[in-house]
């Protein structure tokens, strides 16, 4: 799997894929924690896109986090996220997955560990850090 980077803005996705694309690494951009919940997937949706337009070149992928809330990983399926994080029961999670893969999408059962943008002061050196010891660079 792609070494995890937690964003919370656009901005944050700027700096990560800045530094994958520089590195030539692959990338997951993790949201926070529950976000679907409270930023919402069209939100998510958005910013993803937005990052996909600045860096088309990065090998890339994004998961929002949807806690044990199948409302809010059912909004984020409609709304075309197409990997969403459930922690909610096995059975439920096993029918999110048949309507995520009639949508060409993915639950995962887990949001992925990663490095966390947010409170960090040098988010860039940060990320040249992470990726590459990631990638057994560093």
């Amino acid at each position: 799997m792609r070494p995890a980077i937690r964003i919370h803005s656009l901005a944050e996705a700027r700096v990560a894929l800045g530094v994958a694309r520089e590195l030539g690494r692959p990338v997951l951009l993790a949201s926070a924690p529950g976000a679907a919940g409270h930023a919402g997937a069209g939100w998510w949706r958005a910013l993803v896109e937005a990052a996909r337009a600045e860096y088309p070149d990065v090998d890339m992928a994004a998961i929002l986090d949807c806690g044990d809330s199948a409302g809010d990983a059912m909004e984020a399926l409609r709304e075309g996220v197409r990997l969403v994080a459930f922690s909610g029961r096995r059975d439920v999670a096993d029918k999110l997955r048949a309507i995520a893969a009639q949508r060409g999408a993915e639950v995962a059962d887990a949001h992925p560990a990663g490095l966390d943008l947010r409170a960090l002061r040098d988010r860039r050196a940060a990320c040249v850090v992470w990726l590459r010891a990631e990638h057994g660079d560093g």
